[in-house]
C-alpha cells in the first residue's frame, strides 16, 4: 500500500513538472499493482488530456466514474475535456453535466449544481447547432430530473418552451423547403406528391406539437397562450393534411376538431378554428346546426365571406331558425366580456350588415359564396338558390361544391356523407329544371345515389318524380310523388305536382279538383308562395281549357282565360300563362298583335316554352326576319327541351334545328347549316324540308355526293305512300340538278332543269340554271372531244335563250351564257355552218349601243374577207353578247369586272382567228382586249386571273408590261400553274431558255395535270436538241390535255411524224393511232389549217387508209390551187407541188394508176428546175425538198406505168429516180427498179437487175430487201456459189435483231426454207423443219417459226400451232408490235373452226383466215 502511495506522489510530482510521459508510465506502474486505483485513473486521464490523447483520456475518465460514480472529480475532468472539444461531444457533455449536477444536488451544493448546467447550456448555445441547443434546454425544463433543484434558478419553463418552439418551427420549415427543392427535380416527380411525402416524413419525427402543448400549459400570459393555441391548431391541421387515409389520419382529425371546438367554446376569435368547427359539422338537416355558434361567428368575423352567406340565409324566409329580436348582435356580444371585445381583429366593436330586401339578400349571398371556401357556405347557398329557383346558378355552384367536397374529404379524411347528399339533392333538383330534359339522366343518377343509403329521402323522391314527369312516364312519377307525399303530407308543392301529373295523364277532372283544393292553402301563405300559387292557378286553367274543348268554352273569358290572368296577377313572370293567353288571342280572339306579344314575352321569360317559340318563329319567318328566327330557335335549342334524354318516352322537337338551318343557309354559313339540319333529322327522320335543306347545305359546302344522297332521300319521301309533303316539291329537283351539274353529270342536270321549267316556266333562276348547265355541258363536251355534241348543245342554248322569260334577259348570267354558246362555234370551226345566225340576230336585236363599250374593236364592220363571213359573224355575236353583259352589270362592281374580263377574252379570240400575217401586229381586237383587261383590273385589282390575262394579250405588244402582269398575278396567287406557264412562254419568246425551263418546272409543281406546262418544257427540249425528251413531253401533254387544246395536238403530231420519218425500222401501226386522232380533232377545230390536214393524210397513208388520204389530199390541192389563183403566192405553189406528189403516191396505193400518173407528172413539172416557167420556184422549194418531191414522183410514175403494162416507161422513170438520187442513198428505190427489170423477162434487163442489187449490197451490205432479192435471184439462176454467199448473209441477218423487223424475220425464214427445199440431196421436209426450228430458236417470241413448224403436221405440228397462237396473242398491241395479219395467221393455223372465225374477225383482209374457215366448214 505504501508503494502505491509513493507512486501516486511521483505521478503528482511529474504532473506538476508537466512531465506527462513519466506521469503516464507511473500510472501504468500503479495499475500493475492496483488496477482499480481511482486516483491513478484521474492522473492518467489528466496526463493523456495534456498530451492531446483525447479519446484515451475520455475512456480513462469514464473508467474512473465507474469506480466512484458519486465522486465529482472524474466528472469534472471529463467536462473540462468536453469543453475543450467545443461542440463535438455535446451529447456526452450533457450526460456528464447532468451527473455532476446530481452529485452537487445530493451534496446540497446548489450553486455548483446550477453552474454545471448553465455552463453546458451556454456551451450548447455557442458551440452546438440549433437542434443540440434545443436538446440542451431540456435540462432546465420540468421533464428534467434536475429541474426540482434548479426551479427558481433557471428561466421560467414557458420562456424555455417558447425558445424551443421558435427554433424547431424555423428548422422544420427550412428542412421541408430544402427536401422539396431536392426531390422535385427527380424524373416523374410531382410537386404536390413530393410536398406531402416530405411533410409526412418531417412531421413523423417532429416534437413541435408537444412543445406547443407544454408551452400552452406553462404560459402565464393569456396572449401568449392564445397565440400558441392558434399555432398548435395550424400545425395539427398541416399534419392532418399530410397524413394518408387511415387510423393515424382519423386520430389527427379528432385532435384538430377538439382544438377547434375548444376555441369556439371559449369564444376565442380565431377564424381558422371557427371555420373548422362550423364546416366540419355534417348534419342531415340545416336545422340541426347550432344557430348560436353561427351568430357568434358573424359577430366575430363581420368581414368574412361566410358571414355574408350566413347572415343572408338567417334573414331569409327559408331559415329554420327563429329571427333575433334585435338586429345588433354585436353590441350584446361586446358587452359580455371586455377581453373578448379586445380580440376583434379590426380593432373595434364588430358590426354585421343585415339585408332587408330579397335583392340585397341575393346579392349578398352571391358575393359571399363566390370567394368562400366553405362547405357550409356552399350548402346554405344551394338551399337558398333552390328556394329562389336559380337553377342555372345552382347547377354551376353545386358542381363546384362537389369538387370542393372531394378535396376536403381527401384533406381531412372525413366522410361528409350528409353534406354530400345535400349537394347531390340540390344539384339533382336544379338539373331537373335547368335545360330540361337534357340533364335528367345525371339528375336521376344523383337521386338514386342518395336513395341507395337513405330510401326515405323526401327531396330525392320528389326529384325522381319530377324527372319521370318530364319524361312522360306518368305512372312512375305518380308513384314517387305519392311516396314523398306520404312522408310530408303538408307539402303543398308535392301535392300540386302530384295532381298535375294526373292532368298530364289526361285525367283533367281529378287533377282540377286536387289543384283547386290546394288553392286555399296557398292563398293563406300570402306572398311567400306566389310562384307556386301562380303555377297552380295556371294548371287549374289548363285543366279547364282541356275539359271543354268547344270553341265557345275556350273563347269564354270566365273559363280558363280567367285562371290564366289570375296566374299572371300572382306572378307576372310566369311564362306558361303567356303561352296559353297567346293561343287564346291567336286562335279564338283573333288578335294577332296581342298573341305575338304574349308569345314573345313567354319566350323571353322561359326558352322552354316551345309552343310559343314555334309560333313566334313562324311569324318572323313569314316576315322574312331570319335573324330573329335564328335567335328564337337558338334559345329553344339552348333550353335543352328539344332532345329527349336516352330512354325517355317523350318525342324530340326538330323544328328549332330546321329553323336554325334555314337561317344559316340565308347567311351562307353552310357548315353550321349542315349541323343544324342533321340534328333536326336525327329527331325527325321523315322531315322532308330538313332533307332538302340538308342537301342544299351540302351543295353550298361543296360536298356534292352527300348532297345528292340527301336530296334523293327527300324524293323518296315524295314518292312514299301516305307521306304528306307540305309545299311544292319542284325545289328538290332544282337542287338535284345543281348537284348533278357540279358533279359533271350535265345530261341528267339538264333533264332535271327542263322538268322544272316545264312546270314553272316563269322561274327565272331555273331558266338561268338550265342555260348555264347547257353551256357547261357544251364546254365539257368540247374538252372531251365530242365536238358535234358541243355544237348541238350551244345551238340549244341559243334557241332556249330566244324563248326565255323576258325577266332574265336583263341579267348578267343570261348574256354570259349566250356569249359562251356563241364562242363554241368559233372553237369548233368545222361546224360554223350550223351557227343559228337568225336566232342570234333576233336575240341581239339592235346592238348599236353595245358597240360603243370598247372603242375601235371593229365589231360590226365588214371583216369577212379576212377571217371568213361565217366565223366573223360568230365572233361578233360573242363580243356583242359580252358587251350586253357589261351594260347590265353596271351596278355591281365585281360582276362588271368579270364581264370586262370575259369581253377581253372574246376580243382576244377574234384577234387569234385572224390570219398569221395579220396577227403579227396589234389588231383592233387585240387593242380592245387590252383595254378590257385593264378596265377589269381597275375594278378588281386583287384578281390574279385578270393580271394573267393582261400578260397574255400584251406578250407580243409590250413584253415588259406582260412580264409585270404575270409577276403581279403570281404575287396574288403563287400556285397559279397557268401564270407560271405563260411567264415561261414569254421568256421563251425573249430567248431566255433557262428561265423558261425553271418556270415550266414551277408550273408542273403547282399543278402536275396542267398540260401546257409539259408542252412548254417539250419546246425547251426541242430548242436544246433533245428530240426524244421533247417527244416524251409532248406525248404526256397530249395524254393529260383536253381535246380542245390545239397546241398540244399540233406539237405531238409533228414530233411523232418526225420520229416516224427518222426511225430506221418500221413503226408499228398502233403508234400511229393517237397522232391520227389528234390530227382529226385539229381538223374538227380548225379545218383551215391545211398543213395539219396534209400531215393527217401522210399518217393515213401509213395506216393504209388510202381512200381517206386521197380525199384529204384532193381537198388540200383544191384549196391551195384556189389560193394560188387569187394570190399567186410562191408559198402556195410550193405547197401545191408537195401535195400533188403526195396525192400521186396516194392514188398509186389506192390503185388509181392513171390519176397517179397525172398527179406525178404535174408534180415533176412544178419541181423541174430546168423549166424557165418554174425557175421562180427556187425561192420556194429547197434542194432537199425538190429532191424528195421528184424522187417520189418518179417512183410513183414508174410503178403506175408498170401496173398499166408500160414496163419500159416504168424502167425509164425508175432510172430517172436513181439518176436524181444515188442508189446508195435510196436502196429501196434500187430494189424496186431491180424487181421491175426482172419482171420484164429479158436477159439484159435481168443482168441489169443483178448489177443494181449488187450495187446496193456494195454500199449497204445489210440491206434486208436487197439480200432477200439476191437470194431469190440466185435460187432461180441455180447459182450455187452466189447462193452460198447470200445464205450466209441471210443467216447472219436472222440471228440479228438490229434493224430487222418481225416482218423481215418472216421473209428471211421463207427464203431460207425455200433454199433448203430446192437444195441438192437430203430430205426436203426435214430440211424445211430444221429451218423452222432455227427460226423458233432465234426468235421464240415471234409466231412465224412456230407457224411454219405447225405446217409440217404431226403431233409436233399441232403443239407448234398452239404455241404460235399463244406467242401471237402476247405479241400484239399494247404488249408488242405484231401486226393483225400475223395474229390472224396464227389463229388460222390451229385448224379449229372457232379460231378460224376469230382470224376472220381480227383481219378480214387476210385470206389465211378465210381459207381456214373454209376447210373447217368442209370438214
Amino acid at each position: 500500500m505504501s508503494g502505491t502511495k509513493a507512486l501516486l506522489k511521483a505521478i503528482n510530482e511529474a504532473i506538476k513538472q508537466q512531465k506527462w510521459d513519466e506521469a503516464i508510465e507511473a500510472a501504468e506502474d500503479v495499475f500493475q499493482k492496483d488496477a482499480k486505483n481511482y486516483h491513478a485513473h484521474i492522473f492518467l486521464a489528466f496526463a493523456l488530456d495534456k498530451k492531446n490523447q483525447v479519446d484515451e483520456a475520455e475512456s480513462t475518465y469514464l473508467a474512473a466514474t465507474r469506480l466512484k460514480p458519486a465522486d465529482p472529480q472524474a466528472w469534472q475532468g471529463l467536462i473540462k475535456l468536453y469543453q475543450r472539444q467545443r461542440g463535438r461531444k455535446l451529447k456526452q457533455y450533457q450526460h456528464a453535466a447532468l451527473k455532476l449536477a446530481e452529485i452537487f444536488r445530493d451534496a446540497n451544493e446548489m450553486y455548483k449544481c446550477q453552474d454545471a448546467i448553465d455552463k453546458f447550456v451556454d456551451q450548447a448555445r455557442t458551440q452546438g447547432d440549433r437542434a443540440q441547443y434545443v436538446d440542451a434546454l431540456d435540462l432546465i425544463l420540468p421533464e428534467s430530473p434536475i429541474y426540482p433543484a434548479l426551479e427558481g434558478r433557471v428561466p421560467h419553463p414557458a420562456k424555455t418552451y417558447e425558445i424551443q418552439g421558435q427554433i424547431v418551427e424555423a428548422d422544420e420549415k427550412r428542412r421541408i423547403n430544402t427536401l422539396i427543392g431536392e426531390r422535385r427535380t427527380r424524373i416523374g416527380a410531382r410537386v404536390s406528391e413530393v410536398t406531402l411525402d416530405v411533410k409526412r416524413e418531417v412531421y413523423s419525427q417532429s416534437r413541435l406539437g408537444y412543445i406547443y402543448g407544454q408551452l400552452i400549459n406553462w404560459a402565464t400570459d393569456d396572449d401568449v397562450r392564445r397565440i400558441y393555441e392558434e399555432k398548435l391548431l395550424q400545425y395539427c391541421y398541416e399534419r392532418l393534411v399530410a397524413w394518408p387515409p387511415g387510423e393515424q389520419k382519423e386520430r389527427e382529425a379528432a385532435i384538430v376538431r377538439k382544438l377547434a371546438n375548444d376555441m369556439v367554446i371559449i369564444r376565442h376569435p380565431f377564424r381558422f378554428a371557427w371555420d373548422i368547427a362550423i364546416n366540419w359539422q355534417d348534419h342531415k338537416d340545416i336545422r340541426d346546426l347550432d344557430v348560436t355558434v353561427l351568430r357568434q361567428y358573424c359577430s366575430f368575423f363581420p368581414d368574412s365571406d361566410l358571414n355574408r352567406v350566413i347572415m343572408a340565409f338567417l334573414s331569409s324566409d327559408i331559415s329554420p331558425f327563429s329571427k333575433e329580436p334585435s338586429q345588433q348582435p354585436a353590441a350584446a356580444t361586446s358587452a359580455e366580456s371586455e377581453d373578448e371585445s379586445e380580440d376583434d381583429e379590426a380593432g373595434g366593436a364588430p358590426t354585421t350588415y343585415v339585408p332587408l330586401t330579397e335583392e340585397d339578400r341575393l346579392l349578398m349571398i352571391m358575393e359571399g359564396v363566390s370567394s368562400a371556401d366553405s362547405l357550409l357556405a356552399l350548402r346554405l347557398t344551394g338551399e337558398y338558390y333552390q328556394h329562389v329557383e336559380e337553377h342555372e346558378s345552382n347547377v354551376e355552384l353545386m358542381r363546384k361544391a362537389l369538387d370542393y367536397l372531394k378535396l376536403e374529404r381527401s384533406r381531412t379524411g372525413l366522410s361528409f356523407q350528409n353534406t354530400e347528399d345535400a349537394f347531390s339533392l340540390y344539384l339533382g333538383t336544379a338539373l331537373v329544371f335547368y335545360q330540361s330534359p337534357r340533364h335528367h339522366q345525371e339528375a336521376k343518377s344523383l337521386f338514386d345515389g342518395v336513395l341507395e343509403h337513405d330510401p326515405t329521402s323526401t327531396a330525392a323522391l320528389i326529384g325522381v318524380g319530377l324527372i319521370y314527369e318530364e319524361e312522360e312516364d306518368y305512372n312512375e312519377a305518380i308513384d314517387f310523388l305519392g311516396r314523398a307525399l306520404q312522408r310530408d303530407p303538408d307539402n303543398l308543392r308535392v301535392r300540386t305536382e302530384a295532381a298535375w301529373v294526373k292532368a298530364l295523364k289526361w285525367d283533367f277532372e281529378t287533377s282540377r279538383n286536387e289543384l283547386q283544393s290546394c288553392l286555399p292553402g296557398l292563398t293563406k301563405k300570402g306572398q311567400v308562395n306566389k310562384e307556386l300559387l301562380a303555377q297552380t292557378q295556371y294548371r287549374v286553367g289548363y285543366c279547364v281549357w282541356n275539359l271543354d274543348t268547344s270553341k265557345a268554352a275556350r273563347k269564354s273569358r270566365s273559363g280558363a282565360y280567367a285562371y290564366f290572368l289570375e296566374a299572371l296577377k300572382s306572378n307576372l313572370n310566369y311564362a306558361p300563362a303567356y303561352t296559353s293567353l297567346g293561343k287564346y288571342y291567336a286562335d279564338y280572339a283573333k288578335d294577332k298583335k296581342r298573341a305575338r306579344r304574349c308569345f314573345q314575352k313567354a319566350v323571353e321569360l322561359s326558352p322552354s316554352e316551345v309552343e310559343s317559340a314555334e309560333r313566334l318563329a313562324r311569324s318572323f319567318a313569314d316576315d322574312g326576319d331570319w335573324d330573329r328566327v335564328e335567335l328564337v330557335a337558338q334559345r329553344v335549342v339552348d333550353s335543352g327541351k328539344v332532345k329527349p334524354p336516352p330512354g325517355s318516352k317523350r318525342k324530340g322537337i326538330s323544328w328549332p334545328f330546321a329553323a336554325l338551318g334555314v337561317a344559316e343557309l340565308n347567311k351562307q354559313d353552310y357548315r353550321k347549316a349542315i349541323v343544324s339540319f342533321q340534328a333536326a333529322l336525327r329527331i325527325s327522320p321523315d322531315d322532308y324540308h330538313s332533307w332538302v335543306g340538308l342537301g342544299e347545305s351540302y351543295h353550298g359546302a361543296g360536298r356534292y355526293i352527300a348532297a345528292m344522297k340527301a336530296i334523293l332521300n327527300a324524293q323518296k319521301l315524295e314518292a312514299s305512300v301516305g307521306a304528306s309533303v307540305p309545299g311544292e316539291t319542284w325545289f328538290s329537283k332544282f337542287i338535284l340538278g345543281d348537284i348533278k351539274r357540279e358533279l359533271g353529270e350535265f345530261d341528267e342536270s339538264i333533264s332535271l332543269y327542263r322538268e322544272v321549267v316545264a312546270s314553272r316556266p316563269d322561274e327565272a333562276g331555273v331558266a338561268i340554271a338550265l342555260m348555264q348547265a347547257t353551256v357547261d355541258n357544251a364546254l365539257d363536251s368540247l374538252d372531251k372531244g365530242f365536238f358535234g355534241k358541243s355544237v348541238d348543245l350551244a345551238g340549244e342554248t341559243i334557241k332556249f335563250a330566244v324563248q326565255a322569260p323576258e325577266a332574265i334577259k336583263e341579267t348578267f348570267n343570261f348574256w354570259k351564257a349566250v356569249a359562251d354558246a356563241c364562242s363554241i362555234f368559233s372553237s369548233v370551226q368545222g361546224r360554223l355552218a350550223e351557227f343559228p345566225a337568225d336566232l342570234v340576230q333576233e336575240l341581239l336585236g339592235d346592238a348599236s349601243g353595245s358597240r360603243d363599250i370598247v372603242d375601235g374593236d371593229g365589231v360590226g364592220a365588214s371583216s369577212g374577207d379576212k377571217i371568213g363571213t361565217e366565223l366573223a359573224r360568230v365572233l361578233h355575236a360573242t363580243i356583242l353578247a359580252h358587251k350586253r353583259a357589261v351594260q347590265l352589270s353596271a351596278n355591281d362592281v365585281h360582276a362588271q369586272a368579270v364581264a370586262y374580263y370575259n369581253l377581253g377574252w372574246a376580243e382576244h379570240r377574234a384577234h387569234m382567228c385572224l390570219p398569221m400575217k395579220l396577227r403579227k401586229k396589234a389588231s383592233k381586237c387585240l387593242k380592245a382586249s387590252i383595254a378590257c383587261f385593264k378596265r377589269a383590273i381597275e375594278l378588281e385589282a386583287g384578281n390574279a386571273e385578270f393580271w394573267n390575262a393582261l400578260g397574255v394579250v400584251t406578250s407580243t405588244v409590250n413584253p415588259s408590261v406582260s412580264q409585270h402582269s404575270f409577276i403581279r398575278s403570281l404575287h396574288l396567287n403563287e400556285a397559279g400553274a397557268h401564270a407560271w406557264t405563260n411567264l415561261a412562254t414569254l421568256a421563251l419568246l425573249q430567248g431566255d431558255v433557262q428561265f423558261a425551263n425553271d418556270a415550266f418546272t414551277k408550273a408542273q409543281s403547282a399543278d402536275p395535270d396542267y398540260a401546257h406546262a409539259w408542252l412548254g418544257q417539250g419546246l425547251v427540249a426541242l430548242l436544246l436538241g433533245d428530240k426524244k425528251e421533247a417527244r416524251g413531253l409532248f406525248t404526256h401533254a397530249m395524254d393529260i390535255s383536253e381535246s380542245s387544246s390545239v397546241a398540244s395536238r399540233r406539237h405531238f403530231a409533228v414530233s411523232m411524224f418526225d420520229y416516224i420519218v427518222e426511225s430506221p425500222s418500221g413503226v408499228p401501226v398502233t403508234h400511229l393511232i393517237q397522232p391520227i386522232l389528234a390530227l382529226s380533232q385539229l381538223q374538227g377545230l380548225n379545218p383551215q389549217e391545211l398543213a395539219y390536214s396534209h400531215l393527217a393524210a401522210l399518217f393515213q397513208e401509213r395506216t393504209h387508209e388510202h381512200t381517206r388520204a386521197v380525199a384529204t389530199l384532193e381537198k388540200i390541192c383544191a384549196a391551195v390551187e384556189a389560193d394560188y389563183e387569187v394570190t399567186e403566192s410562191p408559198e402556195s405553189l410550193k405547197r401545191f407541188a408537195i401535195a400533188k406528189a403526195d396525192l400521186a403516191r396516194a392514188h398509186l396505193a389506192a390503185g388509181s394508176f392513171p390519176d397517179a400518173i397525172e398527179a406525178a407528172e404535174l408534180a415533176l413539172q412544178l419541181s423541174d428546175s430546168e423549166s424557165s416557167a418554174d425557175r421562180e420556184s427556187d425561192r420556194e422549194l429547197t434542194a432537199e425538198e425538190r429532191r424528195r418531191v421528184r424522187l417520189g414522183a418518179h417512183v410513183t410514175l414508174g410503178l403506175a406505168r408498170y401496173h398499166l403494162g408500160e414496163v419500159d416507161g416504168a424502167v425509164a422513170c425508175l432510172d430517172e429516180a436513181l439518176g436524181e438520187s444515188r442508189a446508195e442513198t435510196n436502196p429501196d428505190v434500187a430494189c424496186v427498179l431491180a424487181q421491175v427489170l426482172w419482171a420484164t423477162g429479158r436477159d439484159e434487163a435481168r443482168d441489169r437487175a443483178r448489177e443494181v442489187l449488187w450495187g446496193v449490197i456494195e454500199h449497204a451490205p445489210h440491206h434486208v430487201q436487197a439480200v432477200l432479192l439476191l437470194g431469190v435471184v440466185a435460187l432461180l439462176d441455180g447459182d450455187d456459189e452466189g447462193l452460198e454467199a447470200v445464205v450466209a448473209e441471210l443467216q447472219s441477218l436472222r440471228a440479228s435483231d438490229e434493224g430487222v423487223t418481225a416482218g423481215d424475220q418472216r421473209k428471211l425464214g421463207e427464203v431460207l426454207r425455200a433454199v433448203a427445199a430446192f437444195g441438192k440431196g437430203g430430205d426436203v421436209e426435214e430440211a424445211k423443219a430444221g429451218q423452222a426450228r432455227a427460226d423458233v430458236m432465234f426468235h421464240p417470241h415471234l409466231p412465224h417459226g412456230w407457224a411454219e413448224l405447225a405446217g409440217l403436221g404431226g403431233k409436233e405440228g399441232k403443239s407448234a400451232a398452239e404455241m404460235a397462237l399463244r406467242v401471237a396473242v402476247k405479241g400484239v398491241a399494247p404488249r408488242g408490235d405484231l401486226a393483225a395479219e400475223d395474229l390472224a395467221r396464227a389463229y388460222a393455223g390451229t385448224g379449229r373452226a372457232m379460231d378460224a372465225q376469230t382470224a376472220v374477225m381480227v383481219a378480214p383482209w387476210e385470206k389465211a383466215g378465210w381459207q381456214a374457215l373454209e376447210e373447217a366448214v368442209k370438214g
